[in-house]
């Protein structure tokens, strides 16, 4: 039998698909997080790995019909710090070009042959983008900021992306030996 508590933590919400880890509060737990941790990647060229895909269904709008949609989010690696990008990809014809870049941005694709897609094959692939700063209004009208995807680069464009930052990390050397005991002699 499981407490409440650990009931509520074990829940996720995968029904939008935009929220990972979701947990539900009871009306007098606990909170700590006070938010504050939100990064932006200035406008540039980035490395990137996906992090995930999911298997959607777009219900259909004014400029895309019904159909089916893989929800990619990847992890951008910036200089100091890494976002999640999560970007719709419509498997319909209108964007099929959208599609292809995104296999060719893994090396999945090769330049001007046809592709089987493979999405399970997607999941922890390298590539690399160019990330724009997009200014937007939320829905109370107040002017809010987000990192999007404005470009995949093929597999074989020569792009030189933002480099994390290096952390020193310790050389260690392997210790003389004194005599004793010598590998090798029995």
């Amino acid at each position: 039998h499981l407490s409440l508590r650990r009931q509520r933590q074990m829940c996720i919400r995968d029904r939008d698909n935009t929220m990972d880890n979701f947990m539900e509060y009871g009306w007098e737990d606990e909170i700590v997080n006070e938010g504050g941790d939100f990064v932006l990647l200035p406008e540039g060229d980035y490395d990137f790995t996906v992090a995930k895909y999911e298997r959607a269904r777009h219900e259909g709008s004014a400029k895309v019909p019904p159909c089916n949609m893989a929800k990619v989010t990847f992890t951008i690696w910036g200089a100091e710090d890494s976002v999640e990008i999560t970007e719709n990809f419509f498997l319909c014809n209108k964007f099929e070009w959208k599609l292809s870049a995104l296999f060719l941005a893994l090396g999945l694709k090769k330049h001007g042959e046809p592709l089987k897609m493979n999405w399970n094959a997607i999941t922890g692939k390298k590539g690399k983008c160019h990330v724009y700063v997009d200014n937007y209004k939320n829905k109370d009208g107040e002017d809010r900021q987000s990192n999007k995807i404005k470009k995949l680069y093929a597999y074989d464009e020569n792009v030189t992306t933002v480099q994390p930052a290096q952390t020193q990390t310790p050389q260690y050397s392997q210790p003389a030996q004194t005599g004793g005991w010598k590998a090798g002699a029995f």
